[in-house]
């Protein structure tokens, strides 16, 4: 039994051990009813790692009627699926229950997944996936309509000091070991965990390994320094939060943000050419033309980070991002595309003025080409689209006030 995690060891097996999830599994919350009374339908437990995904499972299966299947998503397929559905056909004529658990259902891919439809649809089996993936996204949308989603939250730092606090005095291996940690140092391993009781235990228990080989033994702040090594959780969701607060920190002018969760980044292993293509795109959707040299010194960053990589990458992406977090705004570019793409949709089949056409297929008779440098200022006025519409509104800030103030002067009107 010692050579199994600590966190498997020390898994709950009744509802009576289960810690958190208040919000789900309370007393009078409809999974519990549902749990108590064995009347589960097809849910999708959803949550980050270390959150009891897993372990609610398990005490389902010791509690229900049903005769309970559970499967990986990582090394089962498409026939360990059929042979489940088959068994729970056959139970389903004799009005007898199943029950099957799918871990990781997020990584079954669309076939997979829609091999499950059937058979959900009509209640042969009720299905249990467990994904720390957005279901939203993650799962075929007819699997999704067929199942209840409950969000598992993050446990707080309370929950896994008390989590830990059983284990030190519960579990057989722990509680003939010395110097135990006090309730301080729970608390800073409940923190490093960030939610993730599994990680809370396995750290628990390597930090009173290697506490117990000091005189006299003790779990020291430095030895729950070296078990975490200073781990950062970043899971796809946290890759995707991440980097979505980066671009809107930016996007807001604030650079102290915009440093912070580059760092943060960084630290938690990201790829710095993600991050630079990232800011490329932010160089033209918000600075724009308001400031045209961050295009110039995004796309330098990308090229810098791509020939050097890190640890000096770090700097070149500081570079750039505080750049633009510290240039004035402007999404003109972004909003005349998509503006003109709506159009050019809307108006189906498109004809080239013959003035603009190629030297060698216009027609003379119906106008011709003025060339713009032959004129004042490289400049006249004519037509260049079938009908005209304006797309482009230049704003004010930054440098693309004086390109509104130079196409209005061009053009002799107001422009945007």
């Amino acid at each position: 039994m010692e050579r199994e995690p600590l966190a498997w060891r020390f898994k709950p097996h009744d509802l009576s051990e289960f810690v958190g999830q208040d919000h789900l599994i309370s007393a009078g919350k409809p999974l519990r009813i549902m749990i108590e009374r064995d009347l589960l339908r097809s849910a999708v437990f959803y949550g980050p790692p270390g959150t009891g995904k897993t372990c609610l499972a398990h005490i389902i299966a010791d509690r229900t009627q049903a005769l309970f299947f559970k499967i990986s998503a990582v090394t089962s397929g498409k026939k360990e699926i059929k042979e489940v559905l088959a068994t729970a056909t056959k139970r389903w004529g004799k009005r007898e229950r199943t029950l099957l658990f799918v871990d990781e259902i997020h990584r079954f891919n669309k076939v997979q997944q829609e091999t499950l439809l059937p058979a959900v649809e009509r209640g042969e089996v009720i299905l249990i996936g467990a994904s720390t993936e957005n279901p939203y996204f993650a799962l075929v949308h007819g699997l999704r309509s067929r199942t209840q989603v409950f969000h598992f939250h993050p446990l707080d730092e309370e929950n896994l000091v008390k989590i830990m606090e059983k284990a030190l005095t519960e579990d057989s291996f722990l509680a003939q070991m010395k110097g135990k940690p006090d309730r301080e140092t729970l608390i800073s391993l409940a923190h490093l965990a960030s939610g993730d009781a599994r990680i809370a235990l396995n750290n628990l228990e390597l930090a009173m390994i290697m506490a117990s080989d000091s005189h006299p033994p003790a779990v020291t702040p430095e030895i729950v320094e070296e078990v975490f090594q200073k781990r950062i959780p970043y899971d796809k969701q946290t890759h995707y939060n991440a980097i979505s607060a980066f671009i809107k920190s930016l996007r807001g002018s604030d650079p102290d943000a915009t440093i912070f969760w580059l760092a943060f980044m960084l630290e938690a292993g990201e790829d710095p050419l993600y991050i630079a293509r990232r800011i490329v795109i932010a160089a033209s959707e918000d600075v724009g033309l308001a400031d045209p040299s961050a295009i110039i010194v995004a796309s330098a960053a990308l090229q810098g980070v791509k020939e050097i990589g890190l640890p000096e990458a770090e700097l070149i992406l500081a570079h750039a991002a505080l750049h633009l977090a510290t240039a004035p705004k402007s999404n003109s570019a972004y909003k005349a595309i998509k503006e003109a793409q709506k159009e050019v949709r809307s108006r189906g089949n498109i004809q080239v003025p013959d003035h603009l056409k190629d030297a060698s297929s216009y027609t003379k008779a119906r106008g011709e080409y003025i060339y713009p440098h032959d004129h004042l200022h490289h400049f006249v006025l004519q037509h260049y689209m079938p009908l005209p519409k304006k797309f482009y509104r230049p704003t004010l800030q930054g440098k693309e006030a004086k390109i509104k103030e130079r196409l209005e002067k061009l053009w002799g009107k107001k422009h945007g």
